[in-house]
């Protein structure tokens, strides 16, 4: 079983910077693929950005040029840097770890508004 814990959330004006981590358990995380997820209210859970273990990411098109993954492995966690947040950008963001199943974290709670 992996836990999965996200911090970083909070209040942000627009404009502003968040940087969210999340670690996960497991002498195996090296391995492990890493995504950020975001929902908002009842809307279905979508992808922000996602690293594999060998460091390749991809982003939603939303996060391009605003968001940043990346992990340390050291650490076990990986973070999501996002910068120029919008209110659009308001929700929460739920860190999943993938090795062979999915693990979820309980999520952390992005808001952004003046």
């Amino acid at each position: 079983q992996v836990q999965v814990v996200e911090s970083g959330g909070g209040l942000v004006q627009p404009g502003g910077s968040l940087r969210l981590s999340c670690a996960a358990s497991g002498s195996a995380f090296r391995f492990y693929a890493m995504g950020w997820y975001r929902q908002v209210s009842e809307k279905q859970r979508e992808l922000v950005a996602r690293i594999t273990y060998g460091g390749n990411t991809n982003y939603a098109e939303s996060a391009k040029g605003r968001f940043t993954i990346s992990r340390d492995d050291a650490k076990n966690t990986v973070y999501l840097q996002m910068n120029s947040l919008k209110p659009e950008d308001t929700a929460v963001y739920y860190c999943n770890a993938k090795y062979a199943l999915d693990y979820w974290g309980k999520g952390t709670l992005v808001t952004v508004s003046s």
